[in-house]
């Protein structure tokens, strides 16, 4: 399983962002996928998933009602857009995926429940 992170860069405070996560060796809509950050000190931090097909969007209290995940399962691709940023918005984001439903539907925010990961894509709001 591969997951190609793209999208990062800097923004400003009250931006927008969309990032993209491109999975090869996993169908996208068989298990969990989603977005995590990370900034240095600090553990792990879910942001959004979607499990069982798209159908069940969780989000991280710090991102609802600014983030929206998507995904196309006919790309394998899931997409993070991220409106009205902030500067404590600021992280690499990292996708993450697993394919094992029973395991990681039972508490999809949990980073412990993924074993595909990404290689990260850094977010800076300023």
């Amino acid at each position: 399983v591969q997951l190609v992170e793209s999208g990062g860069g800097q923004v400003q405070t009250g931006g927008s962002l969309r990032l993209s996560c491109a999975s090869s060796g996993y169908t996208a809509n068989s298990g969990c996928m989603g977005w995590f950050r990370q900034t240095p000190g600090k553990e792990r931090e879910a942001v959004a998933v979607v499990y069982g097909g798209g159908g069940f969007p969780l989000y991280g209290d710090s991102v609802k009602g600014r983030f929206t995940i998507s995904q196309d399962t006919a790309e394998n691709t899931v997409y993070l857009q991220m409106n009205s940023l902030k500067p404590e918005d600021t992280a690499m984001y990292y996708c993450a995926a697993d394919p094992r439903l029973w395991l990681c539907a039972g508490s999809p925010l949990d980073s412990s429940r993924y074993n595909h990961w990404g290689q990260g894509t850094q977010v800076t709001v300023s």
